[in-house]
């Protein structure tokens, strides 16, 4: 017979609460649900519609597919998405003009998708990346700089066209100084109290967003210039919470860390200091990587994704987009 440990062993064996089902379902200490998760979806037209070959499963969906997709994810218990535009070449220019034009496809699938599901929160990206024939996320000064101020003012008229297209919730993604603040403003003043801003405040330079790039059609435009002069530098923890404080100050209302599974440490982080709400995004590469993996025989796909977003959860996430939204939430029913 081996000899006793010290301590309290064997009056005290943790596996005893592991050892059945029943008993690890009711000492688990984080909790995943659909409603805790938004399913990110691309609307387009015309030829731009059909499958992203860098994203295997996803779509780029006209208004009417758009529309039988967000009803079939409220059925499952999803009860928010996120929409991106995927913009015809020739519309974009190097102003991004088309974000501000209220016939634009976002605007027309904003107003769609409340008609048709008024209890499903729509977010809406703002942004001028899938617009601009650049790609960047801003107008370029003189110099070819993005310009900070000046793309604030553009990010600041689409965000208020979104909120009078009827959208629940504003989620500036460009990383822009100041930009939040110029959101909360001007909501205010045109009495869209309620309306939302989940802010992308802690959105590092990373390298997984080449598969939304391709999905969006900004990869292209983009080339081989980043993105690096105005999102975070991925080694840095300290300034993601400089950023979030300033968000918040400038009135966000739930605040972002993009990206998720690489970027826990940072979510636990923001968690602790501020209690406000969170969200991660398990982005476009996180995503590619799970579904190749998984593909190959080398994941189980199922078990894999939900420790994932089990993962973001336990971080302090209180909500999470994904593109396994859709599944994730078939799996947990």
């Amino acid at each position: 017979m081996p000899a006793l440990a010290t301590g309290s062993y064997p009056s005290t064996r943790l596996r005893r609460t592991r050892q059945a089902a029943y008993i690890r379902d009711m000492v688990r200490e984080t909790r995943l649900v659909p409603a805790q998760l938004i399913q990110p979806l691309f609307v387009a037209e015309g030829g731009l519609c059909g499958a992203v070959a860098s994203m295997p499963g996803v779509m780029r969906l006209d208004l009417e597919a758009l529309l039988r997709k967000c009803e079939a994810l409220y059925a499952l218990g999803i009860r928010a998405v996120a929409l991106f535009p995927v913009t015809p070449a020739e519309r974009k220019t190097p102003d991004g003009d088309e974000a501000l034009n209220p016939e634009s496809l976002m605007c027309r699938a904003i107003k769609a998708v409340k008609q048709a599901v008024p209890q499903l929160g729509v977010i809406a990206d703002v942004a001028l990346d899938p617009y601009t024939s650049h790609g960047q996320d801003g107008v370029l000064d003189a110099a070819g700089r993005v310009d900070n101020d000046a793309s604030c003012e553009i990010l600041r008229r689409q965000a208020l066209l979104y909120a009078r297209c009827g959208v629940d919730i504003v989620a500036p993604s460009d990383m822009m100084d100041g930009r939040v603040g110029h959101i909360r403003q001007v909501l205010e003043r045109d009495r869209h109290h309620d309306t939302l801003v989940m802010s992308y405040a802690a959105k590092y330079a990373s390298s997984f967003y080449g598969p939304f790039r391709d999905a969006v059609g900004s990869g292209a435009n983009l080339g081989k210039g980043g993105k690096d002069s105005y999102q975070m530098d991925p080694a840095n923890t300290d300034e993601a919470l400089r950023e979030v404080a300033l968000d918040l100050d400038e009135g966000a209302d739930i605040v972002m860390v993009k990206p998720g599974l690489p970027y826990l440490d940072v979510i636990r982080r923001v968690k602790d200091r501020f209690g406000v709400p969170v969200a991660a995004y398990q982005v476009s590469g996180e995503y590619a990587m799970l579904k190749a993996a998984s593909a190959n025989g080398w994941l189980d796909e199922k078990k894999a994704v939900l420790e994932a977003l089990i993962c973001l959860r336990r971080a302090g996430a209180d909500m999470i987009l994904t593109y396994f939204a859709e599944d994730a939430a078939q799996w947990l029913a």
